[in-house]
């Protein structure tokens, strides 16, 4: 028998993208995955690209691109200068390269009650040993060497720090000497005015690390993110990045920057905001009709992302399998629940992906299946 690396033991695949394997069966209503809703996707044009993007270019990205999004971070209070920029294969690669570079079998790593399960998947190969963030804020016990973050329309949750959470969680990574590792692929959905600046632009004397992406409001199939960091980290981020794939999707690079100078950009922004505002909108309401006596929920600020609470003693995964069967896909939260023991009753809905009929037949057949269920216990 082949002899492997022992980190691949446990090494499971990703539940969201099993599921997406499902969400391609017809008339299957999704609400799983963080997939962007195909109305917003820009139009994009390969035949005027120069043939210089089809060969082999710098691993750290083009430099063009590379001065347009640092000018776009230095506006919200992170480093403008373009050599303090690595463009990505999307942001999951980031998550790799930063555990690459700081999570080894052990290491403590302070996460969310709720955390973005790719990010746990990556972390849980490298043998990373998650701590809660509130024992970072606290100062209880030892210090985690690194802390990951969502803090602006948070996934699963949807929330959105304010101004004094982030503070407080800059302050803490500094007193000590943790890395801050903030991941902000949704700050471009708004829908409200809220507290949205970078966690890492209050970092003055510490080490971190802020990456973005272009993949929920260009395409995600583009597979393009970026990052900045720390003087300290950048470089060896750089060569991570070298033995990872040399550089990023040149076309790619090409395609993002022809929409980041075009003269409707910001139109086409608004235009996704209301969008997905207005779904948003649709599915709250929807969710305030068929779900009052069933869950509890926030609306969300921004992003893609309700985060529901079921009554009573349920067990969300255990309704996944007739869900599916009546062509409704949802992912369970206890994917997301880095310290959960046992069942959980929450579920994570994606309401931007489907349209605003397609949501109401969905959450109408997932009420009915919570309903019966609930008849069935008591029975």
């Amino acid at each position: 028998m082949a002899r492997l690396a022992a980190r691949v033991a446990d090494l499971v695949g990703s539940p969201v993208r099993d599921m997406l394997k499902v969400a391609e069966v017809p008339g299957m209503i999704s609400f799983a995955g963080g997939l962007p809703a195909p109305e917003s996707f820009s139009p994009l044009d390969f035949h005027e690209a120069p043939a210089e993007v089809l060969q082999y270019g710098p691993s750290e990205g083009d430099r063009a691109f590379r001065e347009a999004v640092a000018a776009e971070l230095g506006a919200i209070g992170l480093p403008d200068d373009p050599d303090r920029l690595l463009i990505l294969s999307g942001s999951q690669q980031g998550i790799d390269l930063a555990a690459k570079l700081a999570v080894e079998p052990g290491t403590r790593l302070g996460v969310q009650d709720a955390c973005y399960l790719a990010a746990l998947q990556v972390f849980r190969l490298f043998g990373a040993e998650f701590v809660p963030l509130a024992s970072l804020l606290a100062g209880e016990g030892p210090a985690p060497s690194l802390a990951y973050i969502n803090p602006t329309f948070q996934n699963p949750t949807g929330a959105c720090a304010a101004l004094a959470e982030r503070q407080a969680l800059a302050e803490a990574c500094q007193r000590h000497d943790c890395i801050l590792f903030e991941d902000d692929p949704y700050r471009d959905l708004d829908f409200e005015p809220v507290e949205r600046r970078p966690v890492a632009s209050f970092i003055d004397k510490g080490s971190f690390i802020y990456q973005g992406s272009f993949s929920k409001t260009v395409a995600p199939g583009l597979r393009l993110g970026f990052l900045t960091a720390s003087p300290d980290l950048l470089p060896k981020l750089v060569h991570l990045k070298q033995a990872a794939d040399l550089h990023t999707n040149r076309l790619s690079q090409w395609l993002v920057l022809q929409r980041l100078q075009a003269p409707d950009r910001l139109a086409r922004v608004d235009a996704n905001r209301t969008l997905y505002r207005q779904r948003r909108d649709h599915f709250a309401a929807e969710l305030s009709r068929l779900f009052a006596d069933l869950a509890d929920w926030e609306a969300p600020s921004g992003g893609f992302f309700f985060w529901l609470r079921l009554k009573g003693e349920v067990d969300a995964s255990a309704l996944l399998p007739a869900a599916i069967r009546r062509g409704v896909l949802f992912t369970p939260g206890v994917h997301f629940e880095p310290f959960r023991i046992g069942p959980s009753p929450t579920l994570r809905l994606n309401f931007g992906y489907v349209t605003p009929e397609i949501a109401t037949r969905g959450l109408t057949i997932l009420a009915d299946l919570i309903r019966e269920d609930r008849a069935r216990q008591a029975a």
